[in-house]
Formats: C-alpha cells, sequence, structure tokens
C-alpha cells in the first residue's frame, strides 16, 4: 500500500473509530493520492504571526498551503496573501472538519496551551504534524501526542531546528566517543527571561480582529490583557512555562541526542522567589538526577539555569557565554552553544584528534520530516517518540518549582510519588470541550 493511500485509510478508520468521537463532525475522506518524494504535500498551517510562523512558512514553501489557520484575523490578511491557494480560517477544528480529507501535513506554532489539540485533532485524521517545542503545555499532553503518533503511524518533528545543525552533530561525536571521559554531570544554561510580568488591571478592548475565546482555548476564562501578547504569553502558567518551556528543548536536546537519555528519577527547582499562581518562574536553577546511561556515571546530574541563575561550573571551566551545555567528565570538559564548541582545558586537548564524521549531515529540519512523510516513514530525527522526552524532562521542572519540593519520578506511571500536589500539574485542568 503506497504511504498516501496508507494515510487515506488511516483518516477513514480514525473518523469511524469508536471512542474518538470524531465521526459526528468531520467527513469521511472521499479520495487518496499517491505520494513521491518529488511531489508536493497538502500542508497547512495553524498560527502565523511572530518569528516562528514567518520561519515556518517560509521552510514549508516548496509545498501546497492549502489552509492556513490563525485566531487573529489580522495574520490572516497579513500572511494569506503569500499562500493564495490556502483556504482561510479562524478555528482549527473547523478547518479539519471541512478539509480533513484534503490535509497530507500540519505546522504548528501557536501558544504551548493550545500546541496539543491542534496537533492531536489532526493525528486523528491521518496527519502529519509539526509542533513548536515544547510540543505541549503539559507531560499528559504529551504523552497522548506520542500516543496518537504511533498509533497512527506518522512522521512527527518537534520545532528544534538547531538539531539540524553540523555544531551538534560532532558533540555527539564526541561525547560518545569517551573524549571527556566518564561523565557525571551535565549542566545547561540560557540567559532567556520570562516570568514574573504583573498583568495590568485596566478594561482593555479585545481588538475586533482577535477571537479571544479561541486564543484561550484549553485555558481558564479571564479577561483580555495586552501583555499576554509579544510572546510574553509564557509569563503565565496558564499559557507556557517561563524561559524553561521557551528554550529549554533547544538546549536540553543536545545531552539527550548524545547519551541517549530517557526520563529522570528526581527533580528539584530553585528561584529566588516561592511559586506564583500566575506567574512563571524567573531566573530557575533546576537540578536532575537520571539513572546512569553507557558513558556516564552511575547516576548522572543534569541541571537547567535561566535568566540570571547560573551554573557554579561555570567559573571552575571558565566559560563565559551565556548560554550552552557544559559536559563534566573524569578527562575534563566539553562546552557547546549553537554554533561552537571546545574541550577544556585546551592545553590538555591540543592534539587531541576529534573522531571522524559519523552524523550525515541534515537535509534540513523541515525538510526531514516532509520527506518522511512522503515516503511513509516515521523516523524523522525529533519525532515525537524521541522529542517527547526532551520535552517532557523540561515541563518536570516547573512542575518541581511549583510544588517547592523534591520530587521523585515514576515515568513508567507518569507519576509523582512523594507528592500528591504535583498530579494538578502533570495534567492540568482545561475547559469543556478542549480536551485532548
Amino acid at each position: 500500500m503506497s504511504s498516501m493511500n496508507r494515510r487515506s485509510f488511516m483518516k477513514r478508520a480514525a473518523l469511524s473509530a469508536a471512542g474518538l468521537g470524531l465521526a459526528s463532525c468531520f467527513p469521511c475522506p472521499g479520495y487518496s493520492r499517491e505520494l513521491n518524494i518529488n511531489s508536493k504535500l497538502n500542508l497547512a498551517h495553524v498560527g502565523l504571526g511572530g518569528m516562528q510562523g514567518d520561519f515556518h512558512r517560509s521552510s514549508c514553501a516548496s509545498e501546497n498551503r492549502v489552509a492556513i489557520c490563525d485566531v487573529d484575523a489580522a495574520n490572516l490578511e497579513k500572511y494569506g496573501p503569500d499562500m493564495p491557494d490556502a483556504k482561510r480560517f479562524v478555528d482549527f477544528r473547523e478547518m479539519y472538519a471541512e478539509m480533513g480529507d484534503q490535509i497530507d501535513a500540519v505546522v504548528v506554532t501557536t501558544p504551548d496551551h493550545t500546541h496539543a489539540i491542534a496537533a492531536v485533532e489532526a493525528m486523528k485524521l491521518g496527519i502529519a504534524p509539526y509542533v513548536e517545542k515544547p510540543l505541549a503545555h503539559d507531560v499528559y499532553q504529551i504523552r497522548t501526542m506520542q500516543k496518537y503518533a504511533k498509533e497512527k503511524n506518522l512522521a512527527s518533528q518537534m520545532g528544534t531546528q538547531i538539531h539540524a545543525g553540523d555544531n551538534y552533530r560532532r558533540v555527539v561525536e564526541l561525547v560518545r566517543a569517551g573524549a571527556v571521559g566518564t561523565i557525571s554531570r551535565i549542566d545547561v544554561w540560557c540567559g532567556v527571561v520570562w516570568g514574573g510580568s504583573p498583568r495590568t488591571n485596566d478594561d482593555v478592548k479585545v481588538p475586533e480582529s482577535l477571537n479571544w475565546d479561541l486564543w484561550l482555548g484549553p485555558a481558564h476564562e479571564r479577561p483580555y490583557q495586552p501583555c499576554y501578547f509579544g510572546g510574553n504569553w509564557r509569563s503565565f502558567w496558564e499559557f507556557g512555562n517561563g524561559g524553561m518551556g521557551d528554550m529549554g528543548c533547544h538546549f536540553m536536546d543536545l545531552p539527550f541526542w548524545a547519551l541517549d537519555l530517557q526520563y529522570p528519577k528526581t527533580i528539584e527547582a530553585f528561584a529566588p522567589k516561592p511559586a506564583d499562581e500566575d506567574f512563571a518562574a524567573r531566573d530557575l536553577h533546576v537540578e536532575y538526577v537520571f539513572p546512569g546511561v553507557k558513558g556516564t556515571t552511575d547516576e548522572l546530574a543534569v541541571s537547567w539555569s535561566d535568566g540570571d541563575a547560573k551554573p557554579e561550573s561555570l567559573k571552575e571551566y571558565g566559560v563565559e557565554e551565556g548560554n550552552g551545555v557544559l559536559f563534566i567528565g573524569t578527562e575534563g570538559a566539553l562546552f557547546s552553544n549553537y554554533s561552537t564548541h571546545r574541550l577544556i582545558p585546551k592545553d590538555k586537548f591540543e592534539n587531541y584528534k576529534a573522531p571522524e564524521p559519523s552524523i550525515p549531515k541534515s537535509v534540513g529540519h523541515h525538510k526531514e520530516w516532509l520527506d518522511a512523510i512522503k515516503e511513509g516513514k516515521t523516523d524523522t530525527t525529533c519525532s515525537f517518540a524521541y522529542s517527547g522526552r526532551v520535552a517532557e524532562t523540561i515541563l518536570l521542572g516547573p512542575v518541581a518549582y511549583r510544588c517547592g519540593q523534591k520530587l521523585e519520578y515514576d515515568a513508567k506511571k507518569m507519576a509523582v510519588t512523594n507528592c500528591d500536589k504535583a498530579a494538578k500539574f502533570l495534567k492540568q485542568e482545561v475547559r469543556e470541550g478542549w480536551d485532548v
């Protein structure tokens, strides 16, 4: 069965399957398309504004954009002319209901709190998803996204574009070659600052172009405030997870890739101020302990720091960069950021011969995913099966901070075993009708 015939079959199966609750609101597909690597996919975009929207639209310009969706009609007017054949929607549920049988793939670049519902509803129809980091708003949503990607045999990709760069590949090869010996600790940091931003108390009118109820989506009802926009929604627990939710997946991706990490067994978080009910954390420091893997000590310490928080190891190893990853081993240390890396101390590794490159060059983060769909494959480099572990670990940091204690985590059960309070953060309450 060709990849597209199979996908069309999966859409029909999804629409008729008991328990998914879709048969009454989604049409059955009436046709199937044959595709090969040189064909074009029918692609939809959910979320058009901001830097992410611009980047993803241009990266997928090779495909047929058949539908675009944004809760702000102004964005549809602004970006629609660049995709003249794409039908415009304000509600992605209506887009799937009307065109679900015509869409092969969807790119989701909305705020975090609507990632999961937009992606899951697509996957139920056999539509392959590309979703920006950190995949979802809570751990339960990530697990649900992984479940549907696997059950529907779909090519999925998380938007950690730096994963496609050559620099990360060389670092992974060095770690796996044992360049710094047995690794006992990895420190990850980024100077990004979100969180702690106050809301105004003014009665501000919702812009005429914006559907505020749809923007809220799964979030609890609250008055419109301009401070939720311009990316600052990350500063509020209802919509994001602060700086860690924003940038954690980009940097934590490197140790996960290099060492094939699974899930942490303990998580502890610290910040200058106690957790607020509404505002996300800033200057957050998180300490994880992972079970040891090949190339590490029996227990592996991994940390995250954002804003003004910095790991103590930076001074010891003379690292001055504002963000990066530091692998600390018995023979030295390995620093990397997006574009460069170096072994520390310099004089010790002056004559070190790096291993020959063995990880193939990427064809491009989006193209990997697009090609996989056309070829009927699911093994993208940042598939939900892999990237979900990274994203889940990231989201556990804010959970520990909000619980105010060191957490013991049972990944198989998706449960914190020593703090009942954690359950409401692992699976957050959503508005009626917005469950995944």
